[in-house]
């Protein structure tokens, strides 16, 4: 007689739960993603100047644009888009470094032509430089201002 009167109140204690479950994993999801990735804009200018395009429309960045003075894109070089989405993206010229993508639009850092470049929601940081995030603007980089960032190590296996 006792298990019968278990089955009932244990039925109804993992519908609850499951219930709970579900909406707390949605409203995290939502949470998460809301605000979207990054999208990078690799490209090269009318005097084949390598430039990057940033947008984020979840914090307002419509065309932010960072040109590469002084380099030269590679000759077999095409204008390509990479959304931050997924970790460890490819990027077509310079280092990826890291990212934390766990909320969009994350952090990412890359290495470009030998300029340090971290994405943060709050700022942009160029060569160790705080850059205010504006709607559009155009940042000149100079190759004197070079400013790399040293490499993410490597963990270790264990075993």
């Amino acid at each position: 007689m006792q298990r019968d009167s278990l089955i009932k109140p244990a039925a109804i204690a993992f519908a609850i739960a499951l219930v709970a479950y579900a909406t707390l994993y949605s409203c995290d999801d939502h949470l998460r993603t809301r605000k979207g990735p990054w999208e990078v804009d690799f490209a090269a200018d009318t005097n084949g100047a390598p430039t990057i395009v940033i947008r984020q429309p979840g914090l307002g960045v419509e065309r932010f644009q960072l040109v590469f003075a002084g380099e030269r894109a590679p000759t077999n070089f095409t204008p390509v888009t990479v959304r931050f989405d997924t970790p460890q993206q490819k990027v077509p010229v310079g280092e990826f470094l890291y990212d934390d993508l766990m909320y969009l639009p994350g952090v990412v850092t890359l290495n470009l032509f030998g300029h340090g470049i971290e994405l943060l929601p709050r700022t942009l940081i160029v060569n160790g430089r705080e850059e205010p995030w504006r709607a559009t603007a155009t940042l000149e980089l100079k190759p004197e201002a070079k400013k790399p960032l040293p490499p993410v190590p490597k963990k270790k296996k264990r075993y």
